[in-house]
């Protein structure tokens, strides 16, 4: 373990807890701040883990090397490209948590606009001279080596919890691979798709959250990312013969995981930008 370089000194002797950083880069906190809603589970994973760099809960700053690194958000400036870089060489494991961290996040509508940087940069900003910002808002993976993506916007605090309990394990976590449809079909849901000509991205969309948007009767916007092997080409023709248009389907697929494989590359092109479509 390493020295605890914070204001109080370093780790008292003894203290062999796995050392844990958590970062932040562009995002909103959400995912970090899912770590510390884990409540009851809290004092349990502070037991067997020292926060050696967390922001977001503690002063103490820790040089590292690091244990583990959980990353929330995209890369969007210089000075994000060599931080992520330096992170990277001093963690063991690296992982990335949430939309932002794994496909670029919101931000990443950027990389999909007809207007260059400087552009949205002086519509955004009342100084935009003051702004340092890269044209893209990337993953993290685009950068460094990533050793695991746990997904959602934000991500779910019992996954999160199963990947810290496999690290202590030393095992491979137990995350789930099949879409939302699988969630809705476990909670006798009535599909929302079929019953109801909802649009939803469910058969597409990695399960995780429990298919919270279907129990309330609304469509599966995508917010944990494409499942594996998701036919999304499929998906956008049946929306499409649906009567769903593609501005309507543009801002369905162009949200939060607006840059994830799957997602970005759909033709998709938004006609008419007036028309909101069903």
């Amino acid at each position: 373990m390493t020295a605890d370089r914070s204001g109080d000194g370093e780790v008292p002797a003894g203290d062999d807890r796995v050392s844990l950083a958590v970062w932040k880069f562009a995002s909103c906190d959400g995912c970090q701040l899912t770590l510390l809603d884990c409540e009851d589970e809290l004092l349990a994973v502070a037991d067997r883990f020292r926060f050696a760099h967390f922001l977001e809960a503690s002063s103490a700053v820790d040089d590292g090397p690091f244990d583990v690194s959980l990353v929330e958000g995209s890369i969007t400036t210089a000075d994000d490209v060599s931080r992520i870089h330096d992170i990277r060489e001093r963690s063991a494991v690296l992982v990335t948590i949430g939309a932002c961290a794994n496909a670029g996040g919101v931000q990443a509508l950027r990389n999909l606009a007809d207007v260059d940087v400087d552009e949205l940069r002086s519509i955004v900003y009342p100084s935009p001279e003051l702004i340092s910002t890269l044209a893209s808002s990337t993953p993290i993976a685009d950068h460094v080596e990533v050793d695991l993506e746990l997904p959602g916007c934000p991500i779910d605090r019992n996954q999160l919890l199963e990947v810290l309990a496999a690290f202590l394990a030393g095992r491979a976590p137990n995350l789930p691979t099949t879409s939302v449809c699988v969630e809705c079909k476990a909670r006798d849901l009535v599909c929302v798709a079929v019953a109801g000509a909802e649009p939803c991205l469910g058969p597409v969309t990695r399960s995780g959250c429990g298919a919270l948007c279907p129990s309330v009767g609304r469509g599966c916007y995508g917010c944990f990312g494409p499942a594996e092997a998701a036919n999304t080409s499929s998906l956008v023709e049946r929306l499409r013969g649906d009567g769903v248009d593609d501005g309507r389907l543009t801002r369905l697929l162009h949200t939060f995981n607006a840059w994830a494989p799957g997602f970005r590359d759909q033709p998709v092109a938004v006609a008419d930008p007036t028309r909101s479509g069903r």
